[in-house]
């Protein structure tokens, strides 16, 4: 009977020492796992919790807390690129909308001292008006677009229409400058699935920047295809390209490609920026292809409607 006793007080000692182990090792894990988050909170770091357990419930628990800090180290990505583009955005904004303005200053005070020139100089300073409230106006019409409080119906539209549409109304300065146009439209109409009034203006985009960036090739393409699914709208030129590094960026808020100083090569870094949020307003997508010198090609990819 003694020796029974014994062994039953042995063994409550026993597990007694275990359980006290055991929660002496689960408050050391807790421990760690307060102490690694304070950390990684306080320093903003992008590290995980990394622990070895036997306890399937701390497991648990610590897979979610490692996927609710790589959500969150996600959202700070996306607000630390989107804070920057916005500064940089602001900064090219306020040296866009200075300059012309200063311009028109000059022009003003031209004028009060030498009323005799005043309109020759007033056509100069509607002009850089003129270039002031275009700016303004694709501001804020990217600010829509990005807020969502643009709404852009969605109909059957007949593409041949609005392509052949566009490049005439671009036919005057294409001859004054001496383009060769190549135009590559099927015979019978294609049908996509967007807003007339927003593919024309995505087109004049596109066709405004070939001829601005592409005009030294002295070459501008136009064709519409389809396949079972989709149109497809090339629009192309023979220039000088975009470098592979810059591809993914020329669709970024304010990015430009050229050296500000460069007369030639000015802009306000909006448009391709606001042609890319419209065709994705219409359930489309924007891609480019470049080789420099050889033939660069923005395509317009659209749902296609056969009936």
């Amino acid at each position: 009977m003694v020796i029974f006793l014994l062994i039953i007080i042995i063994g409550l000692m026993g597990l007694n020492i275990l359980q006290s182990r055991s929660r002496k090792h689960h408050k050391e894990n807790i421990k760690y796992i307060h102490e690694k988050l304070k950390r990684i909170i306080d320093e903003k770091t992008d590290e995980k919790l990394l622990l070895h357990t036997d306890d399937n419930d701390l497991k648990r628990i610590l897979i979610e807390i490692n996927r609710l800090l790589e959500h969150n180290q996600k959202i700070m990505a996306t607000y630390n690129k989107t804070e920057i583009s916005m500064r940089k955005m602001l900064s090219n904004i306020s040296h866009d909308l200075k300059t012309p303005l200063t311009v028109v200053l000059g022009y003003v005070e031209i004028m009060l001292n030498d009323p005799n020139n005043g309109k020759e100089d007033l056509h100069k300073i509607h002009g850089k008006t003129m270039e002031v409230l275009d700016l303004i106006k694709k501001f804020f019409d990217l600010a829509k677009l990005e807020s969502g409080d643009k709404d852009i119906p969605l109909t059957r539209v007949n593409m041949n229409e609005v392509c052949r549409k566009t490049i005439l109304g671009f036919y005057e300065v294409l001859t004054s400058k001496g383009f060769e146009v190549t135009i590559g439209l099927p015979e019978y109409n294609l049908y996509a699935l967007g807003n007339e009034e927003e593919l024309g203006r995505v087109l004049n985009n596109l066709i405004s920047n070939a001829i601005q960036y592409g005009g030294g090739g002295k070459v501008l393409g136009l064709a519409l295809r389809s396949d079972e699914h989709s149109i497809y709208v090339d629009v192309w030129d023979k220039g000088k390209g975009i470098s592979e590094l810059h591809r993914d960026l020329v669709f970024e808020r304010m990015y430009t490609l050229e050296d500000s100083r460069n007369k030639l090569y000015q802009g306000s870094g909006l448009g391709l920026t606001i042609t890319k949020r419209l065709v994705e307003k219409m359930d489309g997508q924007i891609l480019l292809t470049s080789k420099p010198y050889e033939k660069t090609t923005f395509t317009i990819k659209l749902k296609r409607i056969t009936y």
